[in-house]
């Protein structure tokens, strides 16, 4: 089968007893960098040497029904650069046909940027977003951030050191200064540090500069005043437009401020309510 495996985003303890062992027995390793994985190897004490397929942004496409082919009568372990492959890495094209292939998929997980770095943001996590790397140019990354500015999940960036400031500086514009923002760098080093405050605030902190790897945790949209009635009427509208009413009152609510269960009776009791199929109440 096809194994996931996350790798260290920094400190090389964070290493699972799982990826060790995979390594040290899997005959094929499908890797971002070969250089990269030899190095670990070496590093972990990994004295097996599995083969080494060399697996990018660049070559996926080309040498996913390889790989998933080789998965056919051997394991093989499939890694990025550094966390887990497919979260802006390659091995989403190898998992997709896997699966397509009817090729068994599984996953060691471990060291996640993503999830560190929303942990330590001091910022909601019971809903969040990831976004991937942020556009290199202003103009495009306005676009991004003014399609992203109702967005009320806690969201999640990938960005370049050297841009970080410029990209706090647009959050700052597009979302307002005072959303709350936490910039997270060398996550799990000896110099990790986590920046927070308003887009302003960590935008000036930053402009000095920013060393290392950076993931950026940005605040959610705050919910839209709106009244009762018109949050009930946003509920009805999703319904009629076959969203189950369960559905359609928790993601009302979510952006409303309005509780789901009094958006659920109000809808439910409305005279002109379209069957949704829904028997139970909200949980």
């Amino acid at each position: 089968m096809i194994i996931l495996a996350a790798t260290p985003i920094g400190n090389l303890g964070d290493a699972s007893a799982r990826l060790v062992e995979a390594l040290g027995t899997v005959p094929v390793v499908a890797a971002e960098d070969t250089r990269t994985t030899q190095r670990l190897l070496a590093a972990l004490g990994v004295t097996h040497r599995p083969r080494l397929v060399a697996l990018h942004d660049h070559n996926e496409k080309e040498r996913a029904s390889e790989i998933v082919e080789l998965a056919r009568d051997a394991d093989v372990l499939l890694l990025s650069d550094a966390g887990m492959p497919t979260v802006s890495d390659p091995g989403y094209g190898v998992v997709a046909a896997a699966i397509a292939a009817g090729v068994g998929v599984t996953a060691l997980p471990g060291p996640s940027a993503v999830l560190t770095a929303l942990a330590l943001s001091g910022l909601p996590t019971d809903r969040f977003a990831f976004e991937g790397f942020l556009p290199r140019k202003s103009g495009e990354r306005r676009t991004v951030l003014r399609q992203l500015a109702a967005e009320a999940r806690t969201m999640v960036f990938f960005d370049s050191p050297s841009r970080v400031a410029a990209s706090l500086t647009d959050i700052a514009e597009v979302f307002g200064p005072d959303r709350r923002v936490a910039l997270a760098r060398e996550l799990t080093k000896m110099y990790e540090e986590v920046l927070r405050g308003t887009a302003a605030e960590v935008a000036e902190q930053a402009r000095d500069g920013i060393r290392g790897e950076v993931v950026l945790v940005v605040e959610g949209a705050p919910a839209r005043e709106i009244s009762f009635a018109d949050a009930v009427a946003q509920v009805r509208a999703q319904v009629a437009s076959g969203i189950r009413l369960k559905e359609a009152a928790v993601d009302v609510a979510a952006h409303t401020g309005h509780t789901r269960r009094d958006l659920y009776q109000a809808a439910l009791a409305s005279p002109d309510r379209h069957g949704d199929g829904a028997s139970a109440g909200p949980n």
